[in-house]
């Protein structure tokens, strides 16, 4: 019987994943329609720094958080299903290499480039993102799961929601799909089955509810798009003082009389 559960939230995940492909199809055609020639030299800097995310890209995420949300908060009242996989997935053995294939994803984009396929970015630069991602991932999932201290479903901890897990899986689906999107889609869709198959295993090992994924998932994809709307604006800012320091002259001086510094600005 659980094996219907899982096939739903399977075709859930695919529905998600759609959708954020979807919403994506017109940024890529737009990009596509310049010279193609170009795209493997495309960096951040190219990227409009006031450019701001589209609603289309965010609305998945953002029911399915509230979705999660809610879920959680009837738990106890309702049994939902959050229980009901929880139950059905009970009394089995455990498969712990999800603890190793949460970082399968962004570690991918790394790989490739070694094997001397060229992403989107530079290593700086997609770096820099990737650690911004992380940042937002650790602070929100963090703060959520110590205080809203859900019990996890083996009874192992009150840090139940989100899954941390599958959040750091789906950031890095999300960073490869980015960073490969105008290489090949399958690199995109072989970093989301991965980290479906994370979410999953957080639920077949009865560490996480099923609502706590969902959410994870969701938090994941957020601070990845998040973090490429940001870099390009905190880039910006940087070069944009750096030029601006590069344009003030100091020069010492002395006529045999008096010395002092002189200042010179250049517009």
């Amino acid at each position: 019987m659980y094996l219907i559960k899982i096939t739903v939230f399977v075709i859930l995940m695919l529905l998600f994943v759609g959708s954020i492909c979807k919403a994506q199809n017109r940024d890529v055609e737009k990009e596509n329609d310049g010279d193609k020639s170009e795209a493997q030299e495309n960096t951040v800097c190219d990227v409009d720094p006031f450019y701001k995310i589209s609603h289309k890209e965010v609305i998945v995420p953002a029911v399915l958080i509230v979705y999660g949300i809610t879920e959680t908060i009837l738990a106890d009242n309702y049994q939902l299903l959050n229980y009901r996989i929880a139950q059905g997935m009970a009394n089995h053995g455990k498969i712990t290499i999800d603890n190793i294939t949460q970082f399968v994803p962004a570690i991918s984009v790394y790989a490739l480039n070694i094997a001397g396929i060229q992403g989107r970015h530079n290593l700086l630069d997609r770096t820099m993102i990737a650690g911004l991602s992380g940042l937002f991932i650790g602070t929100i999932v963090n703060t959520l799961k110590y205080t809203t201290k859900v019990e996890r479903p083996d009874k192992s901890a009150m840090n139940s929601f989100p899954s941390g897990h599958t959040a750091i899986a789906f950031l890095g689906a999300e960073f490869l799909r980015k960073e490969y999107e105008e290489v090949s889609v399958w690199y995109g869709i072989s970093g989301y089955a991965v980290a479906v198959g994370t979410g999953m295993l957080r639920m077949y090992n009865n560490k996480h509810w099923f609502a706590d994924v969902i959410v994870g998932a969701s938090v994941g994809i957020l601070s990845t798009k998040l973090a490429y709307r940001v870099y390009p604006f905190l880039r910006w800012r940087f070069n944009k003082k750096r030029n601006t320091s590069e344009r003030i002259f100091f020069c010492p001086y002395y006529d045999g009389k008096q010395g002092g510094i002189s200042c010179s600005l250049q517009l």
